[in-house]
């Protein structure tokens, strides 16, 4: 098998508790994002990775495979770390729990970035900032890159910052969606690191990766996502799948 997509959903949240099973037009928001998730054409294997057994059955009566993990785990990483190490498996796709909207090209577009280049051994991916309302948002994570579209830094805070004198007219700004693609091998190497000083601040896990020195790529998608954190964002959720649905 090359590439697994792992699901994590967690019940307990200290936002919003359930979330995952919340109903979005008839349907738990889990099922949206395991139904989504099936369309990618680069996963041999999708698996939801769960740690309470509301979810498991719910999960279970839509048709998902389902693997029981640690209530003990501190992030999804590790949640997902514990599914696939007896697994013979090249690449793992981190689908989060809570993107309903997440496309299927998106996976795709991960997946594939890891098997067409040995350089990269953890991917993600960026969507330019068309509302300026996102910009000062803390929910909407932020990513500058290089070049070579390796992350220089992801903050809740607008960057680059965009000084007085600054003679670029129009700075394009980027939202990272929070979909990960890892080797299996730097995965391991990944959840061993410690939490970071960066990653404390902000509050972004991701950040302990370029503070140990590792490179992750980004890359650009055309596609949006909402990510839901609160009830509120429920609403813009399911105003998205109506417009769509029509």
């Amino acid at each position: 098998m090359d590439t697994i997509g792992i699901i994590p959903a967690r019940y307990q949240s200290s936002r919003f508790e359930g979330k995952v099973l919340t109903d979005i037009l008839g349907k738990p928001m889990i099922q949206h994002v395991w139904e989504r998730a099936r369309q990618a054409k680069v996963l041999d294997d999708l698996v939801i990775a769960c740690d309470d057994e509301r979810v498991a059955s719910v999960a279970k009566d839509f048709g998902a495979k389902v693997v029981m993990t640690s209530k003990n785990h501190a992030c999804g990483t590790d949640r997902i770390a514990e599914v696939v190490n007896p697994l013979e498996v090249k690449y793992i796709i981190n689908i989060q729990g809570d993107e309903p909207l997440v496309h299927p090209v998106m996976i795709d577009t991960v997946g594939r970035a890891l098997a067409e280049n040995s350089d990269i051994s953890m991917a993600t991916l960026k969507k330019k900032i068309t509302n300026p309302a996102d910009l000062e948002d803390p929910h909407v994570v932020k990513v500058v890159v290089d070049k070579n579209d390796f992350a220089l830094y992801f903050s809740r805070s607008c960057i680059p910052y965009q000084a007085q004198n600054c003679q670029v007219k129009e700075p394009v700004f980027y939202k990272h969606i929070g979909l990960y693609g890892y080797t299996k091998d730097f995965l391991f190497v990944f959840k061993n690191f410690p939490e970071s000083n960066l990653e404390k601040i902000e509050k972004l896990e991701q950040l302990r990766v370029l503070e140990e020195g590792f490179r992750i790529k980004v890359i650009e998608t055309k596609y949006d996502t909402i990510g839901v954190d609160t009830p509120q964002d429920l609403d813009k959720v399911k105003a998205f799948l109506e417009k769509e649905n029509r």
